[in-house]
């Protein structure tokens, strides 16, 4: 099957390169350990993980170079590897809960270890019989996949002797990479710069904010997203921030001597988020069902002949995922491992067999159904934004909701919130069932993005998923004993270990914490429905909008699922993404006017984008790396920034001067594109 890409290489992974081997494998192992640890940390603590399929392919290269053997798919399959470790370790966004309602005392290993490791192995399965159609005939544009390709070509291109093109292409990766890197070790090492700049203002009790993002990786992401997604996100950030925070501000003013901005921030995080997770679950519904036909002909696809095609000509390995066979039988397997895990989870509970054989039954039958449901919708966003910017947690709440009333519809855990000793069992299993949705999306999130850069460079599927399945089992090895050593040592807020903790001191686990409080909402009868009612409404309105401008042949397209991002996410890091899509979109009209006045010829132009690729491309792997560097020094001290070289009080400056460094570094950005004119 052609590739509609002209950079697409000529199948080389037919000319019998080194690709799968056993020290890509170990080295991806190790990588996969050290990013499990830092996402951990930086998730509990903040609530954010960073994708590590970029940063990882450069620590492949740079390792493997020593070799002098390494091939571009060996490479790559160190990437796929090790990228399981940004995006399995999402489970901490669910799993702390367990901890925080009192269900568990610490993370079982062997329940925390299966629970990550069959999620993570059915994300790669679900997602094999979509490779085709989201990846190959898709024009999505998996941003951080691109990237990594583009990464991965530049090195292997530099290591065979590549020409001036070649020199210049690794400048621009390490040129984005090394400015990057700075701006983050001043922003979150020295905190002498400011992450974001938010302008408040009041208009009588109405609370708006103005909120700027200055992460140097966001803005890449936002260059490869596009215009017509940026320009979503916006609106979903002017329907929090214009609209629905000033209103729920006026119909409830801040009590006295509350500061506006800690108000504001609580009615988006307690009420706002649960909006735009409403528009997302639509959309995601949406995406399924307008999917469904491409979806059936992928699976018909994979279930034909692996070594064929259909006038019987060999298959290109380019093309071949794992058997229909291998693919039974692992899914048999991690069928089982789950039916173990789930069996394990509650055993000990005082329940009936015949209820217990019930409740396990209902949870796998619901995390395979939904989780394939997820699997194609997160692989939608994942090429539509981003493995970094989709909304993990976003997916998290809607299987925490489902999962809440399929149980309480089922009538089987009625009794058992009544009971003293046991009333909080259904709370934690809709927890552990979450757990496993979550793995599903995250391993499928990060899957598709890793085949589109395997597809970009020739790699074998096959072989993908392979190391996938691989990375899955290592990263979900390293989670529970770094979930157990984080508990141990800070504690979780409104869960602490020991008596005499320092409670200032304990992890956010923001996520957790507020799953924890919507499953807990609805099993008590709580939880405020209107504002996920008003998301869906908001979701559906869009995509008719959107419907109709696809009939008329419109160019300007709203895509309801970045529009409910632009909700979920945090200000800042939608505006960080914003002005990315708005960077490409002036460059590409300031292009088509040159070429149009015959100042520039088409080779011209699209040597600049291919520049602002690779330039975006270092931005997203600086950032990244710096991130993991900083943990790292964060975890050997156990302090909270052992790097400052300021206090709190230097917080109104470094945002001015985040502002100022943000605007260099795009006026620097420009600048280096156009002078490869």
């Amino acid at each position: 099957m052609p590739h509609p890409d002209p950079l697409h290489p000529a199948n080389p992974a037919s000319h019998n390169m080194a690709e799968l081997t056993l020290r890509g494998i170990i080295l991806g192992a190790l990588i996969t350990v050290v990013f499990t640890a830092s996402n951990v940390y930086l998730g509990l603590k903040v609530g954010l993980t960073f994708s590590s399929a970029i940063p990882a392919a450069v620590i492949s290269m740079a390792v493997l170079r020593l070799f002098g053997s390494a091939s571009i798919l060996e490479n790559n399959m160190v990437q796929t590897q090790a990228s399981a470790a940004g995006t399995l370790s999402a489970v901490i966004f669910i799993l702390p809960g367990l901890v925080m309602i009192g269900h568990w005392q610490g993370f079982p290993y062997w329940q925390t270890f299966g629970i990550c490791a069959a999620g993570g192995m059915l994300g790669v399965l679900f997602t094999i019989p979509l490779r085709r159609v989201m990846v190959v005939q898709s024009e999505l544009p998996y941003p951080e996949g691109l990237a990594a390709a583009e990464i991965l070509r530049v090195g292997n291109a530099d290591t065979a002797g590549g020409g001036d093109d070649v020199r210049k292409g690794l400048n621009d990766i390490w040129a984005g990479s090394i400015v990057s890197a700075a701006v983050a070790l001043v922003t979150g090492g020295f905190r002498l710069l400011s992450e974001s700049l938010n302008v408040w203002a009041g208009v009588g009790n109405a609370i708006f904010r103005l909120p700027l993002g200055f992460s140097l990786a966001l803005l890449g992401a936002g260059y490869l997203i596009g215009i017509v997604a940026g320009v979503a996100v916006l609106i979903g950030v002017i329907i929090s921030w214009v609209f629905a925070v000033p209103i729920l501000s006026l119909l409830t003013p801040a009590p006295q001597g509350t500061a506006i901005a800690t108000y504001a921030t609580g009615l988006w995080s307690s009420q706002v988020r649960f909006m735009g997770a409403g528009t997302i679950g639509v959309a995601a519904v949406w995406t399924l069902i307008t999917l469904f036909r491409p979806m059936v002909a992928g699976v018909r696809e994979s279930l034909r002949s692996r070594s064929t095609l259909d006038d019987g000509s060999e298959r290109p390995l380019t093309d071949r995922d794992l058997p229909v066979r291998a693919i039974a039988l692992i899914g048999i397997a991690v069928m089982a491992l789950l039916t173990l895990i789930f069996a394990m989870f509650l055993i000990d509970a005082p329940l009936s067999l015949p209820l217990l054989c019930g409740l396990v039954a209902m949870s796998l039958v619901f995390s395979c159904v939904f989780g394939f449901l997820v699997a194609a919708a997160c692989g939608y966003m994942a090429g539509l934004v981003g493995s970094s910017s989709s909304p993990i947690s976003g997916v998290g709440i809607i299987a925490m909701i489902l999962v809440s009333l399929l149980l309480l519809a089922s009538g089987s855990v009625d009794h058992l919130l009544d009971a003293p000793g046991s009333s909080k069992l259904p709370i934690a299993l809709a927890i552990f069932v979450t757990a496993a949705i979550i793995a599903i999306a995250a391993i499928a999130n990060d899957n598709l993005q890793d085949l589109k850069t395997g597809w970009l460079v020739g790699a074998t599927p096959y072989r993908q998923q392979i190391a996938l399945l691989i990375g899955s089992v290592v990263g979900a090895a390293v989670i529970s004993p770094i979930l157990e050593l984080l508990y141990n040592a800070y504690g979780f807020v409104g869960a602490l270990p020991r008596p005499g903790m320092d409670a200032a001191h304990a992890l956010a686990a923001p996520q957790a914490t507020l799953m924890t409080a919507i499953a807990n909402g609805i099993f008590t009868h709580q939880l405020n429905w209107t504002m996920i009612l008003i998301g869906v409404a908001i979701g559906a309105l869009l995509i008719i909008i959107d419907v109709v401008l696809e009939k008329r042949g419109s160019k300007t397209r709203v895509p309801a699922l970045a529009v409910g991002l632009g909700i979920y996410l945090p200000p800042s890091v939608g505006m960080a993404l914003v002005a990315g899509a708005l960077i490409a979109w002036g460059l590409q009209l300031h292009l088509a006017r040159r070429k149009a006045s015959g100042q520039m010829d088409k080779a011209g132009a699209e040597r600049i984008e291919r520049r602002g690729v690779l330039v975006t491309s270092g931005l997203i792997v600086g950032e990244s790396l710096m991130g993991v560097i900083l943990a790292a020094v964060i975890g050997a001290t156990g302090r909270d920034n052992p790097l400052a070289l300021v206090g709190a009080g230097f917080a109104p400056a470094a945002q001015w001067l985040g502002l100022a460094v943000f605007v260099l570094v795009i006026a620097w950005f420009v600048r280096r594109l156009l002078k490869a004119a």
